[in-house]
């Protein structure tokens, strides 16, 4: 059974609860974190004897005052360095993710004060943090200026705007600038289009069917494409 074959009873099962934590004192940044570290602890999935699923999805409520103080640091800031943590620690954990970190912060009601909540659930997405799989045919890995991800469904989508598979900050890439297709033959990867257009070991073109350490270009954006199962190549 292939390695995502294996996710699939695992997921249809479902990584889902709640977790809360109480603070001696106002809530800080670093408890958030701490907190969403904990609850994914708490939710893990084993799905074979050395591997788990951990839940990808994490809504967090504070009460009205904490989330009025966490707003004047920057709810999304926030957000995106929690998302950051949690993946880190999935990686040190060799947990396994379906799909992108995704942490909403969200206000709940006033008895939250000092303590908050976290709804945990899992959502596969076009693609995956690479967090402990290594490469295969079967399941590529691109690394995207040092973010690695599994490609798990057929065609994944890169681009600047927020309807792409993996979004990338770079004015150099447009919206929807790069597609993945993976066929019998091989991942197809090609230009959708793009003002600055696509390129595969420093050439030009349309499309090209990828093979094992191709590096592409699109903007000032560089990927990596692996289907081998050495590790050291892409960490």
């Amino acid at each position: 059974m292939r390695f995502l074959d294996r996710f699939e009873s695992a997921i249809e099962k479902g990584v889902q609860g709640t977790f809360s934590r109480i603070f001696r004192s106002e809530l800080k940044p670093v408890d958030v974190s701490s907190a969403v570290r904990s609850a994914m602890d708490n939710h893990i999935q084993e799905y074979s004897r050395d591997r788990a699923i951990a839940p990808n999805q994490y809504t967090v409520r504070v009460a009205p005052s904490d989330m009025k103080r966490l707003e004047e640091l920057g709810i999304d800031v926030l957000a995106t360095e929690v998302e950051n943590t949690a993946r880190e620690h999935a990686e040190e954990n060799n947990f396994a993710l379906v799909g992108p970190i995704d942490v909403n912060i969200e206000e709940g009601p006033e008895e939250l004060t000092g303590e908050l909540e976290i709804e945990v659930g899992t959502k596969r997405g076009a693609v995956a943090p690479a967090t402990s799989q290594v490469a295969t045919e079967s399941n590529p890995i691109i690394d995207v200026e040092g973010e690695r991800w599994i490609l798990t469904e057929p065609v994944t989508i890169l681009g600047r705007g927020a309807e792409a598979d993996i979004t990338i900050s770079d004015s150099g890439v447009s919206r929807r600038h790069l597609e993945l297709r993976k066929t019998p033959d091989g991942v197809i990867a090609s230009d959708l289009g793009s003002t600055n257009g696509l390129y595969v070991e420093g050439h030009k073109v349309d499309a090209a069917t990828l093979v094992d350490g191709n590096q592409l270009v699109i903007g000032r954006t560089r990927i990596l494409f692996w289907t081998s199962a050495a590790k050291e190549q892409y960490t």
